[in-house]
């Protein structure tokens, strides 16, 4: 290792995959001064991405790496101790990919003895991987590819490696490379964001399979563990999440609290106040599935008990957006029908808002006769109907008929279909959003906009509920049309959920939780053995934030692509909170004001040289500036 002995939180070792040639490899996780500057997860996966990915390689070529890096908490006994995150490039716009899972991938992957597993290369058969303690191995996957969907994988996987093995896998969408093919684990959990399942498709790789007979993780000081867990609950029980959230409420409240506090993005963004959705969900029977040692438990089970769909299983992960764009945004609210959509979704292998907003554009585009049944393969489309629905989404997989032009996603199938629909597609510069109508936060939807669309960037504080880390009073949030003060607010809150990113835990166990940088500060420095500060972790945040703004402008990311957004999300919704409130007004400035307060160039978008070397990035800044 260098030299360097590590302590705890690291296990010394990343997996190398080579499926061009074939070749399994090792090599070392980086020094000291690497890992604090940038931890893991996230931070760490992206600092290796742009060093491995030069500008001019695409999504979907070779060369593009695959880099599932877990954090320094990943496997260790504290809540939402097992996320694993992906760095690659988003197939869906090929700016960068980022992308988070939870479940018992990453913990298995650290028990193996690896921090991370970077995939090179592309395969020019289906294979999969399979990874233990002693090592990987490469096999072929052709009874696999083309055959069976996740949750089919899955079980036979399992059924040949046993129930302690952990499988991702991916289903037709990424096999066929369609916009927003997502890698599925472990049944409830997922790698939704940044059409990640469809670069892992382009590989030829269908699954890989994890597993270990290690029970324990390398850890600095085990005796300060407990006390640290106790605290860190009581403070998720306590915490805005976990009464909206926790145990599946979401799906047990008929989703009120999005109702009431957010608003549906009902047919396609026109329609904030569509009550009926979500009403009966919770009639059905809902088992928490959470994650092993998890507080939260916000996975669920649900056997529909309702209509002619009535004894199928659903297998969900936590949050609300996957009902909202398998439901409310399509126009279906029985919930048998959305829960089975929802599902199918899961099974073939495809992220809710990609999918959900291109049927609805394409629906809308129907209603408004740019488009007619000569178009559709004979199908009329309409708000509501599950099984119209259900077989677009089976063309969009297969790449059959309308459904070529669906796999495309929201944007690149309205500029297909033509006729204005690009004015109604709603989408982050052509990748997907995280699924509610954020038009009633300004400060939630000014950190959308700014992203690249490679899933959630920050949360703000006044949608779902303030942070009390980045100075906002617990249960006040923040007025949600104060476009004067959103900039602020989308920075502060960003920097904290980048750090967040790159600890090894799960985003809904640290997240609007008072006191929860310092439960994260002495968590960490327990685990590792370090002394970091507080402030050194608000450096990490702000360190990656640059950073994937400087591999974005590097891979062509330019001002105009911030300012040109989807109309759509610039209107006054008719109805709801917002209703005669349009961001349009004001959007500009307020990106404006986020540049200056994020030290970027507004004529280049490019984060200034000073800015960049503030946080020991000067290769970037000499890639950017020089």
């Amino acid at each position: 290792m260098k030299g360097y002995k590590m302590k705890g939180g690291y296990t010394g070792k990343i997996l190398t995959v080579d499926l061009t040639h074939g070749k399994i490899g090792q090599q070392d996780t980086p020094e000291e001064k690497v890992l604090k500057d940038w931890l893991g997860n996230w931070g760490l996966g992206l600092r290796m991405l742009y060093d491995m990915t030069p500008p001019g390689i695409r999504a979907k070529d070779p060369e593009t790496p695959m880099i599932f890096m877990n954090g320094p908490m990943t496997g260790v006994n504290l809540p939402g101790g097992n996320q694993l995150s992906l760095a690659t490039k988003n197939f869906n716009n090929d700016f960068v990919g980022r992308s988070h899972t939870h479940g018992r991938l990453g913990v298995n992957l650290k028990r193996a003895g690896y921090d991370a597993m970077i995939v090179t290369g592309a395969s020019d058969k289906p294979v999969y991987l399979h990874i233990n303690d002693d090592g990987a191995q490469i096999k072929d996957a052709s009874h696999l590819w083309g055959k069976l969907d996740s949750h089919e994988t899955e079980d036979v996987l399992l059924k040949e490696y046993g129930k302690t093995a952990s499988v991702g896998s991916i289903g037709p969408f990424g096999e066929n490379q369609c916009a927003g093919g997502m890698i599925l684990n472990d049944e409830n959990h997922n790698m939704a964001h940044s059409g990640v399942g469809s670069v892992m498709g382009s590989k030829m790789l269908k699954a890989y399979v994890v597993q270990s007979n290690n029970k324990d993780v390398p850890i600095a000081h085990p005796e300060r563990l407990n006390d640290i867990r106790k605290r860190w609950v009581a403070a998720v029980r306590s915490g805005n999440r976990y009464g909206r959230s926790g145990k599946g409420l979401h799906f047990r409240n008929d989703f009120r609290f999005i109702y009431e506090g957010i608003g549906f993005a009902a047919k396609n963004f026109t329609d904030q106040d569509f009550p009926e959705f979500g009403m009966g969900t919770s009639d059905q029977k809902i088992t928490s599935k959470g994650c092993p040692g998890c507080p939260h438990n916000c996975s669920v089970d649900i056997e529909i008990q309702t209509g002619p769909r009535k004894g199928y299983v659903a297998t969900i992960s936590g949050g609300g957006e996957g009902p909202e764009s398998a439901g409310a945004l399509i126009g279906i609210s029985e919930p048998g029908d959305w829960i089975y959509i929802l599902d199918l979704y899961d099974r073939l292998g495809v992220e809710c808002s990609v999918m959900g907003c291109t049927i609805a554009m394409a629906i809308e585009a129907f209603e408004k006769g740019i488009i007619n049944k000569n178009d559709t393969d004979g199908l009329e489309l309409k708000w509501g109907d599950a099984e119209v629905i259900e077989k677009l989404i089976r063309k969009t997989a297969c790449k059959e008929g309308f459904g070529k032009i669906l796999a495309l996603g929201p944007l690149g199938a309205a500029r297909e279909i033509g006729g204005g629909a690009e004015n109604f597609a709603v989408h982050l510069k052509g990748s997907g959003l995280n699924m509610h109508d954020w038009r009633t936060g300004w400060g939630m939807m000014l950190s959308h906009l700014i992203s690249s669309g490679a899933g959630f960037p920050a949360c703000g504080s006044d949608s779902t509920g303030p942070e009390p880390d980045a100075g906002y009073p617990v249960h006040e949030l923040t007025s949600p049309f104060d476009y004067r003060n959103k900039p602020e607010e989308a920075m502060k809150t960003g920097i904290l959920k980048f750090m967040k990113d790159c600890v090894g835990t799960c985003g809904l166990v640290t997240w609007q939780i008072a006191g929860m940088n310092e439960i994260l500060r002495d968590s960490l420095n327990a685990v590792t053995g370090w002394d970091l500060t507080v402030e050194d972790l608000l450096a990490v945040g702000e360190r990656v934030m640059q950073a994937e703004r400087a591999f974005n402008i590097r891979h062509g990311l330019t001002p105009a692509d911030d300012h040109n957004i989807s109309p759509r999300l610039l209107e006054a919704p008719k109805d709801g909170k917002a209703a005669g409130k349009a961001l349009g007004d004001y959007i500009h400035g307020m990106i404006d004001k986020y540049y200056d307060l994020m030290g970027w160039d507004k004529y280049t978008g490019k984060p200034f040289k000073a800015t960049l070397k503030k946080f020991g990035l000067d290769d970037m800044a000499k890639d950017l500036w020089d």
